[in-house]
């Protein structure tokens, strides 16, 4: 297993290269610069700044200087703050991790139970609702719960109090791991449903499918046949075979809700790494552009091998 994770690890260098040459071509060509929409620069101006972000060489310089900087661990400068990459990063993740880490914990509970009792009582009623909730999940993204959720939960049926000033937009200082009272609890919970009932319903559909495949399997009914309970049967012998095409699944949807949202981020004004990002986009802030999709790419390709490692422990058949 350690053999194992090595090679991959080895594997991410090559991948990081790609994703950085690709990104950065990309970047540059696009018609204009950064700084061509600020009509107050003038020519001297903007070619001091040029020199200063390092965009006055050739593309060729630029590349080499970027593939520099990167293997040093430095993601760049943003041009519109001009402030470290590396320093936004480190202040924005933490909220978008803490935002994806709640969502998270929703999406699979919500959606591993949602599927194990929707497999348990194939075409029941259990069933029936089941796939009802997974289906009106996956029909509705979450640029479309954000403003349903605040419609219907707050201003139709006033359990949360919108208008107020103390649900209005959340500074930094104000996310923790746990929230300390009522108001940061209430602040959380819309968007952790907005931006978890995508996941969960697609996790709860793979989890059916999953279960109602294991369910008729030769174990199982020899299981059954040897009298063992029916909490024992499901849980200790089908539930944790069904769970490996889960992991599959769950692995990159963790990783794309811990690296932020910029829809929920910004219908709930969050100070998210996602919504630092698209914002980065329409300035043409190129550092950020690129650093944030390196950081990106980090994080998901960690995520498949910790992924890939978990599934030894849900089936120990496959360490051979």
């Amino acid at each position: 297993m350690f053999a194992y994770a090595i090679r991959r690890i080895i594997v991410i260098i090559p991948l990081l290269f790609a994703v950085a040459t690709i990104t950065f071509f990309l970047m540059h060509s696009i018609d204009g610069g950064p700084f061509d929409d600020n009509e107050k620069l003038n020519a001297a101006t903007r070619q001091r700044l040029e020199n200063k972000y390092h965009l006055s060489g050739g593309l060729g310089e630029q590349y080499f200087n970027y593939l520099k900087s990167l293997a040093q661990g430095d993601l760049g400068i943003s041009f519109s703050n001009d402030r470290s990459v590396n320093d936004i990063i480190g202040e924005r993740f933490p909220v978008s991790l803490h935002l994806g880490m709640y969502t998270f914990i929703f999406a699979l509970g919500f959606g591993l139970v949602l599927g194990v009792v929707s497999s348990l009582n194939q075409n029941g009623i259990w069933d029936y609702v089941g796939v009802f909730f997974a289906t009106v999940g996956a029909a509705l993204p979450s640029f479309i719960m954000a403003p349903l959720l605040v419609w219907l939960l707050a201003l139709r049926a006033g359990w949360f109090n919108v208008l107020s000033p103390e649900f209005g937009p959340i500074s930094l200082a104000d996310w923790t791991w746990v929230p300390d009272d009522l108001t940061n609890w209430r602040q959380i919970l819309l968007p952790v449903l907005a931006l978890g009932f995508l996941p969960a319903a697609f996790i709860a559909r793979v989890t059916r499918a999953a279960m109602i495949e294991v369910l008729r399997q030769d174990y199982v009914r020899t299981a059954r046949a040897k009298g063992l309970k029916p909490s024992v049967v499901v849980l200790r012998h089908a539930f944790r075979n069904a769970l490996i095409p889960v992991l599959t699944v769950a692995g990159p949807i963790f990783a794309g809700l811990i690296v932020g949202s910029f829809i929920v981020e910004r219908a709930f004004a969050i100070p998210g790494l996602g919504r630092s990002f698209v914002e980065s986009a329409i300035n043409r802030d190129y550092g950020v552009i690129m650093g944030t999709t390196m950081f990106f790419t980090l994080v998901i390709t960690l995520m498949n091998l910790i992924v890939d490692m978990t599934y030894a422990v849900a089936d120990p058949r496959i360490r051979l």
